[in-house]
């Protein structure tokens, strides 16, 4: 029996069930059946074809990573023939062949472990054998065993040497390192200390550890420990930021700040320790595979002692000691921290993209929200964008995402940054529901407890600022996940999100949501500025505003290639409406004007939208009531079920396209939709008629703008009741 590296639980090998996909394997056996699916292995490129990647998985099996599996397109990865790679293995055929998923963990240290899969052994997974040249591991314990608990008995110059290069090598095998220059005695736990180092010359101690001596007189006691606190004081390893270590390599110092996250390799433990300049790593060393300071995790603010060092070119403190900071010292390192942080995060340019007087009632919320976006880009925090599946939420969460980008690759070394850092999840509905929440919820413990990841960012899109959201916002914040919506839509007075965006909110007029979302971006990165320019008028069916059109003239697009833009966004977003489609929405939104891409889609919308309509169009139903015309459309009766266009756009199109009715009215099922020209309170109908139906289950669902939602049975009923209160309000 053995421990699992990650947990300490107690396992047949050296990882438990829980913990199999965080740890990298690498292959041992000879045949496909030995593999094991669901785990991740280091592999290597073999070769490319149309349809995907070739990976070796040890020297005698070779898998297939389809080009479906691959993020992106297969010639956009930055891979060569003879790379080393990291992928899951997801099934294995009878015939031999191997399927191979895509992992974003593309380095070494974003496991949390490195482990042997070798089906010759007796349990499920071996730790990573020593190399020739250095001892073996019971060797090493061999020789940690000849020093102290308490570090005070120097260690003979060979058995130093010979324990400097175990470690060493352990360390180079995992990409991480722990030879420090000073030895690690195997004490009773977490507070396990390095031993004095050892002159080379002479075999005595180092000059700057304190020589104890048994000689002074019991009468003395008290001075010499005054003398010994005033030079330990002295002593005392400098405090450093992060972002000057630079400067002291080689050198003791002291670093404070918060763990980012702690990852056991089959050596050290490495910490990344986030301070108020940067980010490093950190490591410490107990023995091979266990997990030094065990009650230190993701969030706590610590004091640091260690050696500065360089590793392959990347700055590395090797600690010393590790000291958890509570209270007011604590509280000192967070408000440092937190200060320093709010001035990185505010955006650099706060003017807006265009004059628009509703968005400029709220210039102070757009700053607040492009702080919070940046804030959680420096704190490693990922950024999870919930956007509508409209046209204007495409475009809204797209250009957060565009500026986002950037500034990921900027923060972060690792390749997989940006697919890590941010995730674009388009909504089923209109509103963040409980069950939209759920899942976030879900994903998000899940990463917190297999990746120490911090808790990510929310950002709602066209959704979360109405009451139907609330539930599943309460249900975030229990969890101390903070939450932005951006909303250009009616809010009502829903609470729980930590800054909101919305101009009716402030007493404005509603603004295109996608213009709103692009308003934001440009402030969260200046940077990309000019990339946002045409994309408000993609997210207008028509009357664009004057603003927006002069935005748009200033770039390559003609008016006639941004209505193409909008259809080809339109179609993509109701097709596999769960996935951001990251890469063709951006290949759409940011190719070449006369882009044949743009054609076919755009042409594919007009097909299918021109065919509903004339489906639709023959069986509006027409009444009149005190001077307002009313078209009626059963939607479930006289169209084609799952097909494009969806009913929001159905109707939004018949509208714009119908003047023979001051209101559309769209019935399917059991909601109902209004469409007018003059503005209607939906709500206020909604809530009309479930007093006037108390049976009829009338529920009004969203804002102003919203629809009302009915038993079915009642259908007949609550269109009548509905048809007079809108004329009523019309009246």
């Amino acid at each position: 029996m053995g421990t699992c590296i990650v947990c300490g639980s107690s396992v047949d090998g050296h990882i438990c069930d829980t913990h199999e996909e965080d740890v990298a394997f690498e292959f041992r056996g000879n045949s496909p059946n030995q593999l094991t699916a669901g785990r991740f292995y280091r592999g290597t490129v073999d070769g490319f074809a149309e349809f995907g990647v070739f990976v070796d998985i040890g020297d005698s099996v070779t898998g297939l990573l389809h080009r479906s599996e691959v993020p992106g397109r297969v010639e956009s990865l930055d891979w060569e023939s003879g790379d080393d790679v990291y992928v899951q293995v997801t099934d294995v055929h009878d015939n031999g062949n191997v399927d191979l998923g895509w992992s974003i963990r593309e380095t070494e240290r974003d496991f949390r472990g490195h482990l042997v899969d070798d089906p010759s052994a007796d349990s499920n997974a071996e730790l990573v054998e020593e190399t020739d040249d250095s001892e073996s591991e019971a060797d090493a314990e061999s020789d940690a065993e000849t020093e102290t608990a308490d570090g005070g008995t120097p260690v003979a110059e060979s058995e130093s040497e010979s324990h400097d290069e175990a470690v060493e090598t352990e360390a180079d095998d995992e990409n991480e390192s722990d030879d420090s220059g000073f030895e690690f005695s195997e004490g009773d736990g977490d507070d396990d200390v390095p031993t004095p180092a050892v002159d080379d010359e002479t075999g005595s101690e180092s000059e700057s550890e304190t020589e104890v001596t048994e000689s002074e007189p019991d009468t003395d006691s008290e001075s010499d420990s005054e003398a010994t606190d005033a030079d330990d004081d002295s002593d005392a390893p400098e405090r450093v930021s992060v972002a000057d270590l630079g400067e002291h390599v080689d050198e003791d110092v002291t670093i404070e700040g918060e763990i980012a996250s702690a990852r056991q390799t089959s050596g050290p433990t490495v910490f990344e320790l986030a301070d108020e300049t940067g980010v490093v790593d950190v490591a410490a060393f107990v023995e091979a595979g266990v997990r030094a300071y065990p009650e230190t995790d993701a969030g706590d603010v610590v004091r640091i002692a260690g050696e500065v060092e360089r590793r392959r070119g990347e700055l590395q403190v090797e600690t010393e000691d590790l000291t958890e900071l509570d209270g007011e010292d604590a509280d000192a390192v967070r408000a440092r921290m937190d200060d320093a942080l709010d001035e990185r995060a505010s955006p650099e340019v706060t003017d807006l993209l265009a004059d628009d007087d509703a968005v400029a009632a709220i210039h102070d919320d757009l700053v607040d929200a492009a702080t919070a976006i940046r804030r959680a880009v420096i704190d490693a925090r990922p950024v999870i964008v919930r956007h509508t599946t409209t046209v204007e939420g495409y475009v809204a969460g797209t250009a957060i995402e565009r500026a986002l980008l950037p500034l990921i690759r900027d923060e972060h070394a690792r390749e997989d940054a940006e697919y890590h850092y941010v995730d674009r999840r388009p909504l089923d509905d209109a509103f963040y529901t409980i069950d939209d929440a759920t899942g976030d919820v879900t994903n998000m413990l899940e990463a917190a407890e297999r990746h120490d990841e911090k808790h990510p960012l929310f950002v709602l899109v066209g959704a979360g600022s109405t009451s139907e959201s609330t539930d599943a916002l309460d249900l975030l914040d229990i969890y101390d996940a903070d939450t932005v919506a951006v909303d250009g839509g009616y809010a009502d007075d829903a609470a729980g999100m930590d800054v909101l965006v919305s101009p009716t909110a402030a007493g404005e007029d509603p603004v295109n949501t996608g213009a709103l979302g692009t308003q934001l971006a440009a402030l969260v990165n200046d940077d990309v500025r000019e990339d946002l320019f045409h994309l408000p008028a993609v997210a207008y069916w028509e009357a664009l505003p004057d603003a927006y059109a002069d935005l748009a003239d200033q770039t390559d697009y003609d008016r006639g290639h941004l209505g193409d833009l909008r259809d080809a966004i339109a179609l993509e977003a109701f097709y596999q409406s769960y996935e951001d489609k990251r890469e063709l929405i951006s290949d759409l939104l940011w190719g070449e004007a006369d882009d044949s891409l743009v054609t076919h889609v755009s042409d594919q919308f007009s097909e299918r939208l021109d065919t509903e309509l004339a489906t639709a169009e023959p069986h509006l139903s027409v009444r009149g009531m005190d001077g307002v015309a009313f078209e009626i459309l059963d939607v479930d009766k006289y169209t084609h079920e799952y097909d494009f266009p969806p009913v929001d756009l159905l109707l939004d199109a018949l509208h714009r396209r119908d003047d023979r009715a001051d209101v559309l009215v769209g019935v399917s099922g059991d909601e109902l939709r209004v469409r007018s020209d003059d503005a209607v309170d939906v709500r206020a109908v909604g809530e009309r008629v479930a007093d006037e139906l108390p049976n009829a289950g009338v529920t009004p669902r969203g804002a102003r703008d919203g629809r009302i939602e009915f038993l079915s049975g009642e259908q007949d009923a609550v269109v009548d009741a509905v048809v007079d209160a809108i004329t009523d309000q019309l009246a």
